[in-house]
């Protein structure tokens, strides 16, 4: 997966926002005002990742699994954000099943009643 089409997997989730809340090389993506995840527009290490929210059992079992999972990337503590690698072990098809991973993961954490508005949309 090249970062065009990770770019458009993430847009072609119901509901998805594009922005840049914390700089000008950040690119967040967000349902229902929440973030599912972000990555580097121009990454130090020239490698492209993004940063997804994760199930914490699963993403402990990704991380043991694929060398292109690790602990989310300036998610401190948190066992629920994976960094994942695109040009890694981790097939262009789990890349796409994790972004819908991580949306299920912000809706389920929502209110109720605003889970039934994204159920709507």
């Amino acid at each position: 997966m090249n970062i065009e089409q990770l770019r458009e997997t993430c847009l072609a989730i119901k509901g998805a926002e594009e922005c840049m809340p914390f700089d000008d090389d950040t690119m967040v993506y967000k349902v229902m005002g929440k973030m599912f995840a972000y990555y580097a527009l121009t990454p130090k290490s020239g490698e492209f990742w993004i940063v997804l929210k994760c199930e914490p059992e699963r993403a402990l079992a990704l991380r043991e699994r694929y060398h292109g999972v690790f602990k989310g990337y300036h998610s401190g503590s948190n066992a629920m954000w994976n960094t994942v690698s695109i040009d890694s072990d981790v097939p262009d098809t789990l890349i796409t099943e994790l972004i819908q991973h991580s949306v299920d993961e912000v809706i389920k954490k929502l209110p109720k009643y605003k889970q039934q508005q994204y159920k709507q949309l």
